[in-house]
Order: structure tokens, then sequence, then C-alpha cells
């Protein structure tokens, strides 16, 4: 029992870890470097474009993977995969809904990280080849996923911490 309970404390960790920097990382870029952009002397940019934008997003990214790997992990060790994936459907009860609805928001925004944020700061930070005319359009779609996100982590922080004490 005591290995059982050492190893989901792990996974419980890891999750939370790697949340704290994914949902961190997604606050600065919305509320912070996003915002100041414009205040920024253009002599300057090409060091936030060039050097702190990749590191962030590749710490971003991988924070995203692994709250979502350590978090379905969690949900699995502990037999709430389905039922909570299934959002309490059949006899679940509320805080099986609350932690499936959190799960889905997290779920929906590691997607949009991977799949549609990252693929577009790749064209607009110039990290792979693109004509001029692509990276606004590229830099837009982006940021407009990167807000949605960052609407979709205030109810999804409010389900897993609501599962947690409701």
């Amino acid at each position: 029992m005591d290995m059982f309970m050492n190893e989901l404390f792990m996974i419980r960790y890891l999750h939370v870890l790697s949340g704290v920097m994914w949902i961190g990382l997604l606050w600065y870029f919305n509320f912070v470097q996003i915002p100041t952009m414009p205040s920024i002397p253009a002599d300057q940019k090409p060091a936030i474009g060039k050097h702190i934008a990749p590191k962030a997003l590749f710490w971003f990214r991988w924070g995203a993977m692994g709250t979502i790997v350590f978090g379905l992990l969690l949900a699995f060790r502990n037999g709430y995969l389905v039922d909570t994936l299934t959002l309490g459907y059949g006899g679940g009860d509320v805080n099986t809904t609350l932690l499936g609805i959190g799960m889905w928001f997290g779920i929906i925004m590691w997607f949009n990280v991977w799949f549609i944020i990252w693929p577009n700061q790749k064209i607009a930070l110039g990290i792979v080849e693109a004509d001029a005319d692509a990276k606004p359009a590229a830099a837009r779609t982006a940021m407009l996923f990167s807000r949605t996100n960052t609407m979709l982590s205030i109810p999804m922080l409010f389900a897993m911490v609501g599962y947690q004490n409701l």
C-alpha cells in the first residue's frame, strides 16, 4: 500500500508541477509579454523573438504535455479515468462530473498548444520557413488561441480545485 501511495503522490506532484509551469507561462504570455510588446523599442524586439520566446514556448508546450500525461495517468491509477472522461455518465457524482469538466478543458487546451499555438508560433518566430505574409496571420492565430486557453484555464482550475475541496 505504501508503494502505491508513494507512486500516486509522485504522479500527483508531477501533474501539479507541470500544470504550474504550463499555466504560469500561459498567463505570462497573455498578461505580461503580449501587452508589453508594443512598448518595447523595435531594436530590442528581436531578442524576445529569438531568445526568450522560443525557450518559454519549449517549457510551455512540455508543461502542457506533462500536465496531460500525469493527469490522465493519475486518473487511471486512481480508477476514475472513464468516469471523469464521460463526465460521470451512468452514476457518477458531482465531484466526478466537476473533475471531468476540468479534464476536458485541459485536453482542449493541450490540443490548442500542440496543434494550433505551437505550429503558428514556429511560423511567426521564423523557426520554420514561411513567406512574410504568413507571419502576421500565424502570430494572430497563435495569440487568439492562447487567449482562448487563458479563458479556459479559469474554469479548468476551478473544476480541479473544486473536485478536491467541494
